[in-house]
């Protein structure tokens, strides 16, 4: 029976009804916590790993099943990528989407400070920060574009949010896809070899959007895809090949 792992709390609220919906497919779903190391045994007997964060233990695993021949959904290299500020931001521009300016030269009008990586925590509007990046939202209202590849092809959804919110809070509604935004999506997890990836996008003052940010390890909410999601994770295996 292929076994799939997953790196993240029981109650992960895409891994969780995913899991469930692998189960009943025949599949053997183990969890484990996301601050315990995985051992390299319980690796190399898995059929797939799964990262539901970005805790350095999960990385360390991830990282090692790369090294072997366990499939990843997400591996070390598209997470850690997707997971630096400036590294995404550089990525988004390459696939055609427009990026905010981002100046090294301390705080200025304008511009918020900015993270290195999404597992650092809060600065202050005033406080020291690696970088600034231009501030281009208009409206209190954002656009995420999820995608996913399920090993055949890849599905899109966008949902609206609040801008500013925490994610459990933010979802609005589903909204329409513009095809020029998903192009650039769906380019950008086929040049990091991901099958998921969330890109943020708002409206600047001249009605354009800006891609702003993108999330390593989405969690779809308000996106309705949990089938989507178990379908690409069951394709990494013998049996969703």
């Amino acid at each position: 029976m292929d076994s799939i792992g997953f790196i993240c709390d029981l109650d992960h609220p895409l891994f969780r009804p995913v899991a469930e919906r692998l189960t009943a497919r025949g599949f053997e779903v183990e969890f484990y916590r996301p601050t315990d190391p995985v051992t390299a045994a319980k690796i190399e007997g898995l059929s797939a790993l799964v990262s539901g964060t970005v805790h350095p233990t999960a990385l360390t695993a991830l990282r090692y099943a790369d090294s072997t021949t366990v499939p990843t959904w997400n591996g070390f290299d598209a997470t850690v990528a997707l997971s630096a500020r400036l590294v995404t931001l550089s990525a988004l521009d390459a696939v055609g989407c427009r990026v905010p300016e981002v100046t090294f030269d301390g705080p200025a009008d304008g511009y918020d400070p900015g993270h290195r990586y999404v597992w650092e925590g809060p600065h202050t509007i005033d406080g020291p920060a690696p970088f600034h990046v231009e501030s281009v939202g208009t409206e209190p209202v954002d656009h995420r574009y999820y995608a996913v590849n399920d090993g055949r092809e890849t599905h899109m959804r966008a949902v609206e949010l609040r801008a500013e919110v925490d994610d459990n809070n933010a979802i609005l509604r589903r909204t329409d896809v513009d095809v020029s935004l998903a192009a650039s999506v769906r380019e950008l997890l086929d040049r990091l070899d991901a099958r998921a990836v969330a890109v943020d996008f708002t409206r600047g003052e001249d009605e354009k959007r800006y891609a702003v940010r993108a999330t390593p390890i989405p969690t779809f909410i308000g996106a309705g895809m949990d089938r989507r999601v178990a379908d690409s994770i069951a394709s990494l295996t013998t049996i969703g090949a």
